[in-house]
């Protein structure tokens, strides 16, 4: 298997794995979810005046936007993002 093979491979074990845990009739799975939502400032901006506060709450954005790639993009809208980071 080269190099490209092992990393579709790996990010494919990874949407899984994240899908498993976060599987949409799991109710403590949608529980987690919305409080991660509100913690991550989902659906809000993370503007802070104070650059410190910024950085923090766009930290937590990122998170929550990793996890809504991982549950909601196929793999192959998965693999054009992450390829192209490099």
């Amino acid at each position: 298997m080269n190099l490209i093979e092992r990393a579709r491979e790996f990010l494919h074990q990874r949407r899984n794995a994240y899908k498993r845990l976060f599987h949409y009739e799991n109710r403590d799975a949608q529980v987690v979810l919305e409080d991660l939502a509100k913690f991550c400032r989902a659906h809000e901006s993370t503007f802070n005046p104070d650059e410190r506060t910024h950085a923090l709450l766009e930290g937590r954005k990122e998170v929550w936007l990793r996890l809504q790639q991982h549950l909601n993009m196929t793999e192959e809208e998965l693999w054009l993002l992450y390829s192209r980071k490099g």
